[in-house]
């Protein structure tokens, strides 16, 4: 027998986080929207609110696409060093 997967759309996620982070306990919440455990605590993960050292309240989310934008803008920032040397060696 193959198990059927449901697909859920990302507001549907956030507001089972919201109401976990109001103050329902993930054994209500899988009993009243019949989901599975596992599934609400990486939701939570995801989407649930953490608080930084500087007091900024975020998501795990937005703190990955901030990594990610990070890291690229890292990278760019080497290849121009790297452009910006050749450059000024030529000229000499």
């Amino acid at each position: 027998m193959s198990k059927q997967y449901n697909s859920y759309t990302e507001e549907y996620k956030k507001t089972i986080v919201a109401l976990y982070e109001s103050g329902k306990k993930v054994a209500e919440l899988v009993s009243e929207y019949d989901l599975e455990k596992k599934l609400i605590y990486n939701w939570i993960k995801k989407y649930g609110k953490v608080k930084t050292e500087t007091g900024l309240i975020t998501n795990n989310d937005e703190l990955l696409k901030l990594k990610k934008e990070n890291m690229r803008l890292q990278e760019e920032n080497e290849i121009l060093k790297k452009q910006w040397s050749y450059s000024h060696k030529n000229r000499r």
